[in-house]
């Protein structure tokens, strides 16, 4: 099994690529016993032979052995920061110069962070639709991760982005080994939608 992990962070060291990281840990452990080969793809380092592609229309050697990871990997996690309200141009750039085939039907685990919560919805109204567009499966989780998120430093977060992180590995785990996530606890009692309605409706 084969993960690929894309990373659009511009500093180093950098959260973004620190929550990358922690994202392929929570899915490699819930991948216990199928042993994923993981591989990094830092997009910093890859601005300008990406900037050439656009040009050129061809990607180098370096470039296409990133696009090709992607392409054969059974699984992605995609992480960029948000600027402007959305995701880096780098980012989209590379993206752009991938096969519009490429991800079609491969699960995909969409993150980002940025310097306040109130950028989290660019998951939504951005990158989710920008994978969908690409024929991807995107899992239901998103993680985005703000500045407070990182409460114990920048080796620990909190207990909240903890949570997300691990909730959204599983679901990608759960997509690549074909595992369909409980819906309720075992035993739980499933009321029928048809008693639940009647519920509500006003007693005459």
């Amino acid at each position: 099994m084969k993960l690929a992990v894309v990373t659009a962070g511009l500093t180093q060291p950098s959260s973004t690529r620190l929550l990358a990281d922690r994202l392929a840990e929570a899915a490699v452990r819930r991948l216990a016993g199928h042993e994923p080969d993981v591989r990094v793809i830092e997009l910093r380092e890859l601005a300008v032979d990406v900037a050439n592609a656009f040009v050129t229309g061809f990607p180098n050697a370096r470039l296409r052995a990133a696009l090709d990871a992607v392409t054969e990997a059974d699984g992605l996690v995609a992480v960029t920061p948000i600027f402007s309200g959305s995701y880096s141009g780098l980012f989209k750039s590379f993206f752009d110069v991938l096969d519009n085939t490429a991800l079609t039907g491969k699960p995909v685990l969409i993150a980002a962070t940025g310097g306040t919560a109130r950028h989290s919805l660019a998951l939504e109204h951005a990158l989710r639709p920008l994978f969908a567009y690409l024929r991807a499966v995107v899992v239901p989780t998103a993680v985005y991760a703000a500045a407070e998120d990182w409460g114990g430093g920048q080796d620990a977060f909190t207990d909240g982005l903890g949570e997300r992180v691990e909730r959204a590995a599983g679901e990608l785990a759960g997509l690549l080994t074909h595992r369909v996530p409980e819906a309720a606890d075992a035993g739980e009692e499933v009321v029928p939608f048809e008693e639940q309605l009647a519920a509500l409706r006003p007693k005459r």
